[in-house]
């Protein structure tokens, strides 16, 4: 008897659109899909957007933005990373990690040496198991009012080798992803 060699995973494909359809698709309906609405946040849309397709279905996302920031008083770049998203009935099956690492390999080719991402505090463990670091300082951010510090955690990854967050207070200097 003849055992099938297994299958191959769905490839990491880069979407020429993200519509609220396709959110829908993913997450379902719901007026607070991402769990953020109680922050009273706006945020910016992604630019570039990283899927995973099962049988034909979008089950997992992971958006990218080019973002200015300011570290320890050093104006730089980072690659805001946001959107994540994985279908409830696939969760638990590395989509998460794929999609992510897969938007990731197209950050490092975008110039900063850092990607950033902000989530919920039951996700923080997640992405330090992709090898996400937590900031701890107080982080803040455009809104149409002026700066609030982020009320959800802030995490960074290196995009290069051999870089190291720089001490100091952050600002990300728009809307956040």
């Amino acid at each position: 008897m003849t055992e099938n060699p297994p299958s191959a995973p769905p490839p990491v494909e880069r979407l020429a659109h993200y519509t609220p359809a396709d959110i829908a698709e993913i997450l379902g309906d719901g007026d607070d899909v991402f769990g953020v609405a109680e922050h009273g946040l706006t945020w910016l849309p992604k630019e570039e957007h990283f899927g995973i397709r099962l049988d034909g279905r979008l089950v997992a996302h992971a958006g990218l933005r080019l973002l200015p920031i300011a570290i320890g008083g050093t104006e730089t770049r980072v690659v805001g990373v946001g959107g994540v998203a994985v279908a409830a009935g696939v969760r638990g099956q590395g989509l998460a990690r794929r999609v992510v690492a897969g938007a990731l390999d197209h950050a490092r080719t975008m110039g900063p040496r850092f990607g950033l991402l902000f989530c919920r505090e039951p996700l923080v463990a997640l992405y330090e198991r992709l090898g996400w670091h937590a900031l701890h300082g107080a982080v803040r951010v455009e809104q149409p009012a002026g700066p609030v510090v982020m009320p959800l955690r802030t995490l960074w990854t290196p995009l290069s080798d051999d870089v190291h967050w720089p001490e100091g207070p952050v600002r990300l200097r728009s809307l956040p992803m």
